[in-house]
């Protein structure tokens, strides 16, 4: 009966609104996970795909942190995906870097529930996770191609060494529901590269390693985490109301997916970041998360988990003195600096940061 009212009112808005009382029915996708496949293509008539991406983890439909490989994906369902796509690519003549974005449903084991959403023909935001896994500079690809060069690689040479983490930085203030926030970056100073192997239980035992030795899959068994930020900022800048809220992407890499979630925390915990709000502290939480560290992602992640907004982790009365101490000092000094930053203009010459490691 619920469905005949709805089907029925679904009509009648759509003839009062558009003037036509046809419905488009989709299937329902139980338990839905955003999954991507980046694809490649010369002018030669070559494209590859170059693994998937996991999106899930959404707000509002705006991506807040991607992976690669996905936990989900099976080796089996990556090629039906991949090979899917790149049909897809070739029935129209595209060339050059493009993404062919699918629901899948996390309730069909088979792996047979996915679905096409749209192609991106461009490069997406969370392109770095690819790169990193893969090996592959995709601006660089997308010049080559541009210039009519072949690809020079074909798909039986694509490589899935790893695991990458890409968290969004974004202006926005999770305590006030995520409420814009801009104003002058008074501290910039992003996570250092090797800062990560100084963290306990990220570097590999027996020392750091360059070389990349693979198990059956071609998955990185012993090699050093790293960090990488992308970015378009400098300490002294200002975000304004004018531009995209993203100041930084984070990207992490690892042998495993959990060793990828460690350099993120680590790297999230020593990112010096003052002046408008950010979300630092929310992706620290998700990367956190049980459930998310277990990979059971859908893109309903953010609602379901964080139904009453983020508040941050409880702290005692003792920790609440120590910090509230600490942050009275922390806001003098902030705003010493941001006085000097202002004197000097919007690249605070002046002013040098100290990184201190205990």
């Amino acid at each position: 009966q619920d469905v005949r009212e709805g089907f029925e009112a679904t009509k009648r808005e759509g003839l009062a609104s558009f003037g036509d009382d046809r419905v488009f029915i989709e299937k329902f996708i139980e338990s839905p996970r955003h999954i991507e496949i980046q694809l490649i293509g010369d002018q030669h008539g070559n494209i590859v795909y170059l693994n998937e991406r996991e999106c899930s983890i959404q707000r509002r439909h705006q991506k807040v942190v991607e992976e690669a490989p996905s936990p989900f994906v099976t080796p089996k369902m990556r090629k039906a995906m991949g090979e899917q796509a790149v049909a897809l690519a070739q029935a129209v003549g595209y060339y050059s870097a493009g993404t062919v974005e699918l629901i899948v449903s996390g309730a069909d084991t088979t792996g047979e529930g996915f679905y096409f959403l749209e192609m991106n023909t461009r490069l997406q935001v969370e392109h770095p996770v690819t790169e990193e896994i893969t090996g592959l500079d995709l601006v660089e690809l997308m010049i080559r191609v541009a210039a009519g060069e072949p690809l020079g690689f074909s798909q039986d040479e694509v490589k899935l060494n790893g695991w990458s983490i890409e968290n969004r930085v974004y202006a926005e203030d999770p305590y006030r529901g995520f409420l814009p926030s801009i104003g002058r970056l008074i501290r910039y100073n992003p996570p250092l590269p090797f800062a990560l192997s100084e963290v306990e239980g990220l570097a590999p035992s027996g020392g750091a390693s360059t070389s990349l030795s693979t198990n059956g899959e071609g998955v990185a068994e012993s090699a050093e985490p790293r960090v990488r930020v992308d970015d378009g900022v400098r300490e002294g800048g200002e975000v304004s109301m004018f531009y995209d809220p993203m100041i930084a992407k984070l990207i992490t890499w690892a042998p495993t997916r959990d060793g990828a979630i460690a350099a993120q925390i680590a790297a999230l915990d020593a990112f010096e970041l003052e002046g408008p709000g950010n979300n630092i502290d929310f992706l620290s939480a998700i990367m956190q998360h049980p459930r998310f560290q277990s990979g059971a992602l859908t893109t309903g992640f953010i609602a379901e988990e964080y139904p009453d907004g983020f508040h941050g982790a409880p702290a005692d009365a003792e920790l609440l003195k120590t910090l509230a101490a600490v942050g009275f000092c922390c806001r003098g000094e902030g705003g010493d600096r941001g006085e000097r930053l202002q004197q000097f203009g919007v690249g605070g010459g002046a002013v040098e940061a100290v990184r201190i490691f205990l």
